[in-house]
């Protein structure tokens, strides 16, 4: 007996057709593992308790319909044990292989009718089949041989007889894409466009050997470590030299040191070498013309190659994708014609931009897939990671540059375009905010109700109305949105005390780290002055080259609404100028390999930036008082003198007068005269980034210790340190020395503290800072007259929860923009968390917690 051997991939669905009594169950059970089987009798029996209640056969068949779905939809290959005769029910299984982009298998067991009947009637379950049902299932069979692949089957395999049936033998084989068993390392190659030069110039850079024919032309290359070059299409059109860059990367592939997806231009080109009607635009004509140069032996050549191109490849054991136009998750590594077309072409909202282009749908913007998906097409000035995808097609052709990424090294390496060789329909580089990274800014990344997905906390939802209002404060009053990488997060207040007299009291502070498992804080001086974020580069042109600033500027100083600080660029270039040469003197810039730093900071007096404030509200209860109580006491007191009975209303009226006195000291010791910078301190108190790396997750001690060095070096007298005291919460005497260390410094005038963990963890529900304010300073939040029993009994209610959630979603996305800003990704990535802060700025909440 000669085995017939037959293929099934790896991943399909497998769909086996016969007469009842053919054997379909026998041979599913023989070749295939029983979770891959799905039987149309068990599902039979699952919803009827009867495998032969045909009268369940629509029901169990919705079943079966909806088991293949979700095994497919896994990754599974699977078999699908039923008649099959009739095209009705294999036109539900080809949908839903094509539904989940599986290629659909038909095993068809062409057994003599006789021997189907005989077995039948072996069967007790099967004693009263009518006599009629076999025959007319041949008939069935045989009008169904001749069109299984019209109804879309990729594979038919026929055994006619049971001799064939019995002398089968099943093997799986690999899809074409599947090359998880190649580990690298590779090199990525974007889109080339004919730019033959370069391509020689950046394989020369990335340490392959070029090799060449006897007329001195490229013909292959070779990595001395063995490295392996993949290309992402595109190799064609546009540029001087298509047929060098194919017959380089033909002969890389034919020698085993390349791989190659297609591009849409070369799924075009292949189109024209067939003879089909195609409109010779987009830079096809320029090809044409090349290969007309060329000989029939060397363009056939490139025809069979171009027609051998897989649309995708899945490599390093799943980690890495390759494709010409990206790939969602759900179609790694699967078979169909909408695969293939999303991987050479994209998808397209319907919209046109205003260069008459396609817009393209944002597929990575909503990936979250564990592969890093490599790409082109769509040319963007600076290869950016995006949600772990890049796009390397950096317009080479278009006078950019060209583009390869080495893995598993993450790093890019390119060269610059020798010229312009083809003139680009819509410009490489934007004229708008962002164009330097990527995209530019838009309104629809902002606009409406939004979610965010952050590496801390998940995602996190952005209302539509905190939106608008955050898009008013944005458009109107932030500074220039390349040189705001961050916003700072509110911080959460200290739990209230039940303690006599106090509103917050640090024991509360302690015991709720304590709670958390946190036992190392530190506990920070907090100074009394306004959030500022500093922004200072090494120079102008750093600040140029890091952030495309416009001349004469060297960083900016901004409020944690993202407004400038200063209404003077001067003054602000002033201070810069101060903590540019602390960092120097310090020698920051060298230890940190950076030519930027982005500080977090307390800039003073609180009267630089809330001079309003003050005359508005604090200054006019101060004059107020001071108006009103001497006048009313004098009174009082006389009246007690002619022996009136006022003496409780007088001892009353004193212990208000002393509460605003007690009141305009308290915000009085925050304000001072200041002539643009002359006079401001600034206390930083977190280094939060340097170029490329966020510095946000090292432990506060460290990062004192290095505002420590920059205050140290400072020689004009603007920063000022920050004190601070570390604490073991699960310790009585270390708890107790803390609340020793706060009373103090609050009653010396001090605003108070925050306690932070002494070495960030994010994520989770632990606070990220809890600021414990002094007994006086919360005068100027809630009245002269809070600490009177009553109204402390009353403020004793109020309600944390919901800005101490504020606090955690704003850490997490503060943390998010730091990271993508680290990492380089596109301005619009980074302001997709910073936006996102300033919305949930104007949550409704109390704003004295």
């Amino acid at each position: 007996m000669t085995t017939n051997t037959l293929a099934v991939p790896d991943l399909s669905l497998v769909v086996l057709i016969g007469s009842s009594g053919s054997g379909k169950s026998t041979f599913a059970r023989r070749h295939f593992l029983p979770t891959q089987v799905v039987s149309s009798d068990t599902c039979r029996g699952m919803v009827s308790d009867d495998e032969n209640d045909q009268s369940a056969s629509g029901d169990a068949f919705d079943l079966l319909h909806y088991i293949t779905a979700k095994r497919l939809a896994a990754g599974r290959l699977t078999v699908v044990d039923a008649t099959n005769v009739q095209p009705e029910s294999r036109k539900a299984l080809v949908r839903i292989a094509r539904e989940h982009d599986v290629l659909p298998v038909a095993i068809v067991l062409d057994v003599p009718e006789d021997v189907c009947a005989g077995r039948n009637a072996a069967r007790p379950d099967r004693a009263g089949m009518p006599a009629h049902v076999v025959p007319r299932q041949q008939r069935e069979l045989r009008r169904s041989l001749r069109s299984l692949e019209r109804e879309g089957f990729r594979k038919v395999h026929v055994l006619r007889g049971t001799e064939a049936v019995e002398a089968a033998r099943i093997t799986t084989e690999k899809r074409y894409n599947d090359l998880r068993h190649l580990t690298g390392p590779f090199d990525v190659v974007g889109d080339v466009h004919g730019c033959r030069s370069e391509l020689e110039t950046l394989l020369g850079r990335l340490g392959y050997a070029v090799e060449r024919d006897g007329d001195g032309r490229a013909v292959g290359a070779r990595h001395p470590a063995g490295r392996t070059a993949v290309f992402v299409g595109d190799l064609v059109d546009r540029g001087p030299d298509s047929p060098g860059v194919l017959r380089l990367v033909m002969g890389m592939v034919e020698a085993g040191t390349a791989l190659c997806v297609p591009g849409n231009h070369e799924n075009k080109f292949v189109r024209h070498l067939r003879g089909r009607s195609v409109r010779p635009t987009h830079g096809l004509a320029e090809t044409i013309e090349q290969f007309g140069r060329e000989s029939e032996e060397f363009t056939e050549r490139v025809r069979a190659f171009l027609d051998g191109l897989v649309s995708h490849y899945v490599l390093d054991g799943g980690a890495l994708v390759v494709c010409h136009a990206g790939l969602p998750e759900k179609y790694h590594g699967r078979t169909s014609g909408r695969v293939r077309s999303f991987a050479l072409y994209g998808d397209t909202t319907g919209e046109t931009d205003e260069y008459g282009l396609p817009v393209r749908y944002p597929w990575a913007e909503e990936y979250r897939g564990r592969a890093a998906v490599v790409y082109g097409h769509t040319p963007t000035p600076v290869a950016s990671w995006v949600n772990n995808t890049i796009c390397l097609d950096t317009g080479c052709v278009f006078g950019g540059k060209l583009t390869a990424l080495r893995w598993p090294e993450r790093e890019t390496v390119e060269v610059a375009a020798e010229r312009v060789w083809y003139e680009p329909v819509r410009p490489l580089v934007p004229d708008a905010p962002g164009g330097t990274d990527g995209r530019p800014l838009d309104l629809r990344d902002v606009a409406g109700r939004r979610t965010v997905e952050t590496r801390y906390a998940g995602r996190i939802a952005v209302r539509e109305e905190n939106a608008a209002a955050a898009l008013e404060v944005m458009s109107r009053f932030a500074v220039d949105p390349r040189m705001l990488p961050y916003l700072p997060p509110t911080m959460a207040p200290c739990p209230t005390s039940r303690l006599d007299g106090w509103l917050e009291h640090p024991a509360e502070a302690f015991a709720a780290h304590l709670a958390d498992g946190v036992r190392q804080v530190v506990c920070e001086e907090k100074h009394m002055g306004s959030r500022a974020v500093v922004l200072v580069c090494r120079d102008e042109k750093a600040a140029r080259g890091a952030f495309d600033a416009p001349g004469g500027t060297t960083g900016t100083v901004y409020t944690r609404t993202g407004r400038p600080f200063f209404d003077d660029p001067a003054v602000c270039e002033a201070l810069l100028e101060r903590v540019r040469a602390a960092v120097g003197g310090a020698g920051l810039w060298e230890e940190l390999d950076t030519d930027w730093l982005l500080l977090d900071a307390e800039l003073m007096p609180w009267s630089l930036k809330a001079s309003g404030l003050l005359r508005t509200q604090y200054a006019a209860v101060g004059a107020a008082s001071g108006a009103a109580f001497p006048g009313a006491l004098a009174a009082l007191e006389a009246a007690k003198a002619r022996g009136a009975d006022v003496g409780g209303l007088l001892e009353a009226q004193r212990r208000r007068a002393a509460d605003a006195r007690a009141f305009t000291d308290a915000y009085r010791r925050y304000c001072w005269e200041t002539d643009g910078a002359e006079g401001a301190r600034l206390a930083p108190f977190q280094v939060l980034a340097a170029r490329g790396r966020s510095l946000a997750g090292l432990p506060h001690d460290e990062q004192l210790a290095v505002v420590d060095r920059m205050v140290e070096h400072d020689r004009t007298g603007l920063l000022a340190p920050t004190r601070r005291l570390v604490v073991d919460t699960g310790d009585e005497a270390s708890v107790a020395e803390g609340v020793r260390w706060w009373t103090e410094l609050t009653e010396a005038g001090g605003e108070g503290m925050v306690v932070k963990q002494l070495r960030p963890v994010p994520g989770g529900r632990v606070q990220p800072g809890i600021k414990c304010r002094g007994r006086e300073y919360l005068r100027i939040v809630y009245g002269p007259e809070y600490t009177r029993p009553e109204n402390l009994a009353r403020l004793r209610s109020r309600s944390l929860g919901h800005k101490r959630s504020l606090a955690l979603r704003e850490y997490a996305l503060g943390l998010e923009a730091l990271e993508r800003f680290a990492a380089g990704e596109p301005l619009w990535r980074v302001h997709e968390a910073v936006f996102a802060v300033l919305a949930l700025e104007s949550e409704p909440v109390d704003p004295r917690l």
